[in-house]
């Protein structure tokens, strides 16, 4: 009898995991004809547009150069890889702010997390990117060729992202993916505005204490297609005789992009600890990158968090490598450096970042603050 319920016990097993693998292989399968997909979008892309998408959210990965995408678990994840969402525990908030070109610029983010059960999570942020008050100057002269400052008018281009995350883990122990739908909303003044949408997908895995991560951006080439006002079109036509604005096109494409990380936790005598990441960031287009073909280009960024107690955290990182262009025609390396600290009590996380999005050259470096927490501490 016993023998026989063994039997059965294995028999029940086996076709379980059968079942699961066979589940993980049409998984697989359907993330791998994504990629080839967007291969293939890539190769016919020709504009690209929502470079505001890959500034980056949360000082704390800024400071680590933009080098999580395989250690990222919390709410922030929806940006950098939708599959850690399923690490949270409860309900997060994240807010983020930070400005750029002398505070000409100013970029916002808020984000909301939780999970539905031990498998699923779920995340909705937003993203924004603008210049307020700038000058509209195209009717400042007047018919009659006269001079009037009254007729001078303010506007803002303003960009938006929000962004609607979906976590599961897989089948496969230590594997989880991730979905992003994004909506894109871009306004300039009461020239032109556009809408645009696009999907991301994300994996990680875990092995042997080392974190695998990838995060497929725009993986079916998100599109914006543009609404532009005639008549303001016509203003700038017509403010300078003789240099007339030709219409632009009305619709732009974001092409394809991966960014693939490798991550490992170092602990030191129980207080100490070392997180380190490199990643693979890939575009399909031939650029100034690191290393740079026709069909690809690949920058590595890498960073480390160094942590005491869990409570005080000091990060930095190096990224964004390029062969710049000398005026001797001459190749020079560039690279851009990050720095960072961070703070963690009772569930309330605050960081800073001092990075740019440019090289350490030919950028102005900008402060980062950004703030997350854990709402089970108001339970």
């Amino acid at each position: 009898m016993l023998y026989n319920n063994k039997q059965h016990y294995l028999k029940e097993n086996t076709d379980y995991n059968y079942f699961y693998l066979e589940k993980t292989l049409q998984i697989l399968k359907l993330i791998f004809l994504l990629l080839i997909s967007f291969l293939l979008e890539a190769q016919t892309g020709r504009k690209y547009s929502n470079e505001f998408m890959n500034i980056g959210v949360d000082a704390s990965a800024l400071g680590m150069s933009n080098a999580v995408v395989a250690s990222s678990q919390d709410v922030n994840s929806s940006y950098w890889n939708p599959a850690g969402l399923v690490h949270i525990d409860d309900r997060q908030i994240s807010v983020m702010h930070s400005s750029y070109f002398a505070n000409i610029a100013n970029y916002n983010y808020l984000a909301f997390a939780m999970p539905l059960d031990d498998q699923t999570a779920i995340g909705i942020s937003l993203i924004r990117f603008g210049v307020d008050d700038i000058l509209d100057t195209t009717k400042l002269i007047d018919q009659q060729g006269i001079v009037n400052y009254d007729r001078i008018n303010l506007f803002s281009a303003a960009d938006y992202g929000l962004i609607f995350s979906f976590a599961r883990k897989l089948p496969v122990q230590d594997w989880n993916y991730g979905i992003n739908a994004k909506v894109i909303r871009r306004i300039i003044g009461d020239f032109a505005t556009s809408w645009g949408f696009g999907f991301d997908l994300g994996i990680q895995f875990e092995s042997n204490g080392w974190k695998f991560g990838l995060m497929a951006r725009d993986i079916t080439t998100t599109f914006n297609a543009w609404d532009i006002d005639k008549e303001r079109l016509e203003d700038i036509q017509n403010a300078i005789s003789g240099e007339n604005q030709e219409a632009p096109e009305t619709t732009e494409l974001t092409l394809p992009k991966l960014q693939l990380g490798v991550s490992k936790l170092f602990i030191f005598s129980y207080d100490y600890t070392l997180k380190t990441e490199i990643d693979l960031i890939a575009r399909f287009e031939q650029n100034n990158d690191l290393i740079s073909t026709s069909l690809i280009s690949i920058n590595p960024a890498i960073g480390f968090e160094f942590g005491y107690t869990n409570l005080v955290f000091f990060r930095g990182g190096i990224g964004n490598f390029q062969n710049e262009l000398q005026i001797d025609n001459s190749e020079s390396l560039t690279f851009q450096p990050n720095f960072g600290v961070g703070f963690k009590y009772n569930g309330i996380h605050l960081d800073y970042a001092f990075t740019d999005i440019g090289d350490q050259s030919t950028a102005l470096y900008s402060n980062v603050f950004s703030l997350k927490i854990d709402l089970s501490i108001f339970r």
